[in-house]
């Protein structure tokens, strides 16, 4: 397997597949719905061409991330692993990733947000060493929708 960074002329019909499998869990359980119900391929290919959009090939994508470097923070966002292949150690070799990456842009901590209700993925970041550093509402809401949380490279 290796990590790969894609560009906009990638298969980004594959890597929206990837995710909206990965991402099938929350349908139902997340209030908004994600923001992947309205992504096509083309959101893909802008993020790629916009960020980094990174893919753990083996030999087409298993999992993948989405860095947008800010000012001293990279911030991952659509974090996704095949779900036959969850529990293999994919999603820490993307975060390891993530913090190489971090380190080599000069930045000095990881920022990623997950949803209120996805206790699943808070016990996780916490276990891979992501503390909470805040909460907030999706426009419309009167309640915390999402958690943000960081991590020191």
């Amino acid at each position: 397997m290796r990590i790969v960074r894609l560009t906009a002329r990638d298969d980004m019909g594959a890597v929206h597949a990837l995710v909206a499998r990965a991402f099938a869990g929350m349908e139902g359980r997340i209030d908004p719905p994600s923001s992947l119900a309205r992504m096509g391929p083309e959101d893909f290919a802008r993020e790629a061409a916009e960020a980094e959009l990174w893919a753990l090939c083996d030999p087409g994508p298993v999992a993948v991330v989405v860095l947008k470097p800010g000012t001293g923070e990279l911030y991952l966002g659509k974090l996704a692993v095949e779900p036959e292949r969850q529990g293999e150690g994919l999603g820490r070799e993307m975060l390891a990733h993530a913090a190489a990456r971090a380190r080599d842009l000069g930045l000095n901590r990881l920022v990623l947000q997950t949803r209120v209700e996805l206790v699943e993925n808070h016990a996780a970041f916490a276990a891979m060493g992501f503390s909470e550093i805040g909460r907030t509402a999706h426009p419309g809401f009167d309640r915390p929708t999402s958690i943000t949380f960081a991590r020191d490279v």
